[in-house]
């Protein structure tokens, strides 16, 4: 059901994605500088699972309500757009996503939520899941239903373990980092801008 002449391809493209650059990457990596490895992982994780949703609204056709219908598009798009630009605007308030500090550390709890909201409040990621994965799924291969969840639990994980090993590399170089305090600020505003050009995008999307 699932040939490597199409998983591999569909591998290799799916950590390319995991790679470009992105608010959901950015958060771990802010965690892994200001808490360490434990909040990289966890970060990475609900990213991985905000991804997970989208790939079960796909499968089952939620995200193809949202592609159908006008209201709820529209819905969900400026609950994303606003989510991702409060997020932004807390950033470069608080100057505080990439802190090498000693602070009051964040719960996982919280790490977990911010990071789960950033990943399923975006209809982008949902739009694609439902446009990317239906080109690797061969009907004569078996159920389209189980290609589409193994392939959609496939991109979350590699989702969610590429985004934790970026967050936990940056924690290695946390020491080299307190060394840069201007190099810190500019992350925290570039990070802030990220979000806010994220949500703005996520504003600006039309319905196929």
């Amino acid at each position: 059901m699932f040939p490597l002449d199409i998983f591999i391809p569909y591998t290799l493209a799916c950590l390319l994605l995991v790679i470009s650059p992105g608010p959901d990457n950015l958060l771990a990596i802010a965690r892994g500088l200001s808490q360490g490895k434990l909040a990289a992982w966890v970060s990475g994780c609900s990213s991985g699972s905000g991804i997970l949703l989208h790939v079960f609204a796909a499968t089952f056709g939620l995200t193809l309500l949202i592609q159908t219908s006008e209201i709820a598009f529209y819905i969900v798009k400026l609950v994303g757009a606003a989510y991702l630009i409060w997020l932004g605007v807390k950033v470069l308030r608080s100057k505080s996503l990439f802190s090498l500090e000693q602070a009051e550390p964040q719960s996982l709890k919280t790490i977990f939520t911010t990071g789960f909201l950033s990943a399923a409040l975006n209809p982008k990621p949902g739009l694609f899941v439902l446009a990317f994965i239906p080109q690797f799924v061969n009907p004569q291969l078996g159920s389209v239903t189980v290609q589409m969840v193994v392939y959609g639990v496939w991109f979350a994980l590699l989702t969610a373990v590429g985004f934790s090993l970026m967050g936990v590399f940056s924690s290695q170089l946390a020491h080299w980092f307190k060394q840069k305090p201007r190099v810190v600020s500019a992350l925290n505003i570039g990070g802030g801008l990220t979000f806010i050009g994220s949500g703005l995008a996520v504003a600006l999307m039309r319905q196929e």
